[in-house]
């Protein structure tokens, strides 16, 4: 069943999404089509499905409290508490299912995201309690084709890579990243200066002023997603920051696809 925005509140898509209603509608039929419209008996929602997807772009968005969202949404804290508890997974980029290609060239970095729980985060260079985000691009499209599980902000991108899973959705694939993904063998990084002082050679620094170009993408797609207030400072508890930053992967997948 197509599912409809509230007319009123048609004009907030673009506004708390970056879609269009078009990609809205189509986001809408992702979340039904993984289990988010209800079926058979029981409580039914107060709201329609596409307000209720609305309902976590505006929280994500914001970064507002729930019971500041439930009252933009005419339902109750409890309410829209359920709202995220349910469509969160279903809203998240969904994992990569195929091995990669030897001419895929992805781009992998991590991002520090405070958050509140502190089962999984930990003091980091940022001096807050973060995790460490590991977001894989693909250097092609620009699209997030995966985001790593979060560990706790005080690991190094070397081993937050492995730890997150996000070396495993690499597989297959050629592997852009920074110098701080020493250890990693499948992963390509700029050429470092001689341990003896020496100078790098021409070659050299031609391929790491290339490298820094395309490995820019990245950092790009980071400045993007930090526009979801949510990744500035994530109270959500458990896998809420993961389902957040999968959820705003997606939404800026649609977004750039057109």
């Amino acid at each position: 069943m197509e599912q409809v925005i509230s007319a009123d509140r048609a004009e907030w898509v673009p506004v708390f999404t970056g879609l269009s209603v078009r990609q809205f509608r189509k986001l809408v039929r992702i979340v039904a089509d993984r289990g988010g419209e209800q079926t058979g008996t029981g409580r039914r929602w107060g709201l329609p499905l596409a307000d209720r997807v609305l309902l976590i772009a505006v929280y994500y968005r914001t970064n507002l409290t729930l019971r500041q969202v439930a009252l933009l949404f005419g339902v109750s804290k409890s309410a829209a508490h359920r709202v995220v508890d349910h469509l969160a997974p279903l809203l998240a980029l969904a994992p990569a299912g195929k091995r990669h290609g030897p001419d895929t060239v992805l781009i992998v970095d991590g991002t520090l995201v405070p958050a509140h729980d502190r089962t999984v985060t930990a003091p980091s260079k940022n001096y807050r309690y973060s995790v460490n985000m590991q977001v894989v691009i693909d250097a092609n499209t620009r699209l997030v084709v995966a985001v790593g599980r979060p560990v706790p902000g005080n690991h190094n991108d070397c081993t937050a890579f492995r730890d997150s899973g996000a070396d495993n959705a690499c597989r297959g694939a050629n592997v852009m990243a920074d110098g701080g993904y020493q250890g990693n063998r499948q992963v390509i990084m700029p050429y470092r200066r001689p341990r003896d002082g020496g100078e790098l050679l021409a070659w050299q620094v031609e391929l790491n002023t290339v490298h820094k170009r395309v490995r820019a993408r990245v950092e790009h797609a980071f400045a993007h997603m930090k526009w979801w207030n949510i990744l500035r400072n994530c109270r959500r508890k458990r896998d809420g920051v993961y389902y957040a930053t999968c959820g705003i992967a997606l939404m800026r997948n649609l977004a750039m696809a057109g």
